[in-house]
């Protein structure tokens, strides 16, 4: 059974699929390139900045080819791309497949997946017999180092046939602990960004905050200025001639209109 390993535009396309924001995008391309060999492709793992060029690269052609989130086309990711796990016929399964397992390989925490496979022929454009895309879903798995189960968490064999029910897909216990050594990758890129807010938020108010009580305190001096130029009455007579005259028609005018009334 052939394993798959990871290139460039399977990384660029998890990245537009799952929306991750670009100022985040470097710091997921380090992390999979510290994973190396195991997951990426051994050419890609002798220089992160090649590598990221790869993926800033194949980034852009998906983006050109209208791959930019989670409702475009999957089968940009494999276009002019001979499948490797899955037949020929089914390589948009393969597709989404790569997208499943980076996920669970980005998200250490999340457990497993759902997936209801009956469906996905129709969702993916696979047009093949559902016989030969159910050999194609036990391909796929096992290709991808993951393991179904039902809902009950209980193994399930998908050489039986795909069932139509909602399977739990998750990475098996031995890849597992091959790759994901560490504490969950968001996590701690949630609490470095966090880290770096709180810092920034110091320095702001370190420079800054002496200053914002000044101008503070001059703003209000100055509103207390104005209200006192400003005779109550007039105040009273502009609300009320503003809320009393008529859009469209002149304060002026409109006298005149009720002289000539009367």
């Amino acid at each position: 059974m052939h394993i798959y390993i990871f290139n460039a535009r399977d990384i660029a396309a998890y990245m537009k699929w799952f929306s991750v924001p670009s100022y985040m995008e470097v710091s997921y391309m380090q992390h999979i390139f510290n994973i190396g060999a195991p997951v990426l492709a051994t050419p890609l793992t002798k220089d992160f900045d090649k590598f990221k060029n790869e993926v800033y690269r194949e980034l852009y052609y998906l983006w050109a080819h209208g791959f930019e989130d989670e409702r475009s086309d999957i089968s940009c990711m494999s276009q002019d791309c001979m499948a490797l796990v899955c037949d020929q016929e089914c390589v948009n399964l393969e597709s989404y497949m790569k997208l499943i397992t980076l996920h669970l390989i980005f998200t250490k925490n999340l457990p497993y997946v759902k997936v209801n496979f009956t469906g996905l022929p129709l969702t993916l454009g696979i047009s093949c017999e559902f016989s030969q895309f159910e050999e194609n879903v036990y391909k796929a798995v096992k290709g991808f180092n993951l393991v179904s189960r039902d809902v009950f968490g209980r193994s399930f064999d998908l050489k039986l046939g795909v069932p139509d029910e909602l399977l739990q897909l998750s990475l098996s216990d031995e890849f597992k602990k091959e790759i994901l050594k560490d504490r969950d990758f968001r996590e701690s890129l949630k609490k470095e960004q966090q880290d770096k807010m709180n810092k920034l938020k110091a320095e702001s108010l370190k420079e800054f905050g002496s200053m914002s009580k000044e101008e503070a305190a001059r703003k209000k001096k100055t509103a207390r200025a104005g209200a006192k130029k400003s005779p109550r009455g007039e105040r009273a007579n502009s609300r009320k001639t503003s809320t009393s005259q008529p859009k469209g028609i002149p304060l002026e005018e409109r006298r005149h209109q009720e002289g000539d009334k009367g």
